[in-house]
């Protein structure tokens, strides 16, 4: 099924570390003028709170009003759901849209994914994602792998999906945490075939001597 750019770009930030990454796609996504569909869960609310200055609210109408406000995107091309809005566009494939990047993805919903569990709305969405040969990109933060992770992580993939681990590179001198960030936000973007300026392309950074 082809879509077209304007498609929205579903964003599911789950409970592992590293809500930093979630919040950064989606910041980036809006003010490229990308229409996004936004899925927090409710762990990752609570890692927002441990983690970031971030005191996110969680009803999504809220959600909607404070990021709005934080960031001065156009209002229209984000659209903020509940882990049991079953009738959001993403609970189902005859609406349209991209795909999907749960950012970060805890090793808990590379497991449903896995198994094609939809106990909530992002789980749903994932599971509608690879039936529907969609973008499914999942960028999992724990560290080390179990063999349970790993077999996952291979069915995944198998499955269609895209695992891209949250293991920033240094060949671009990060000068800061943000830096870091926003090597694998530019990563995210390049699987998803959209253009960025987070991260200059492989030998850019490179002297021509």
């Amino acid at each position: 099924m082809s879509t077209s750019p304007a498609a929205p770009i579903a964003i599911g930030i789950t409970g592992a570390s590293g809500a930093q990454y979630g919040l950064r796609l989606t910041e980036v996504l809006l003010r490229a003028g990308q229409p996004v569909y936004l899925m927090i869960s409710k762990a990752a609310l609570m890692v927002m709170a441990l983690e970031t200055d971030v005191a996110m609210p969680a009803k999504p109408a809220a959600i909607h009003e404070f990021l709005q406000e934080r960031w001065q995107f156009d209002p229209e091309l984000l659209q903020v759901f509940g882990r049991e809005d079953w009738t959001a566009p993403v609970a189902s494939g005859s609406a349209l849209w991209r795909g999907l990047v749960v950012c970060p993805c805890s090793t808990g919903t590379l497991s449903a994914i896995a198994t094609g569990a939809s106990n909530n709305l992002i789980e749903r969405c994932a599971d509608v994602a690879l039936k529907e040969r969609r973008q499914l990109i999942l960028v999992l933060r724990e560290s080390p792998y179990s063999r349970v992770h790993i077999q996952n992580m291979l069915t995944v993939t198998d499955a269609g999906a895209v695992v891209l681990p949250a293991s920033p590179g240094f060949y671009h001198k990060p000068q800061s945490v943000d830096d870091m960030i926003d090597f694998i936000v530019a990563r995210v973007l390049n699987s998803l075939g959209l253009p960025q300026t987070l991260l200059p392309q492989w030998g850019e950074h490179l002297s021509d001597g």
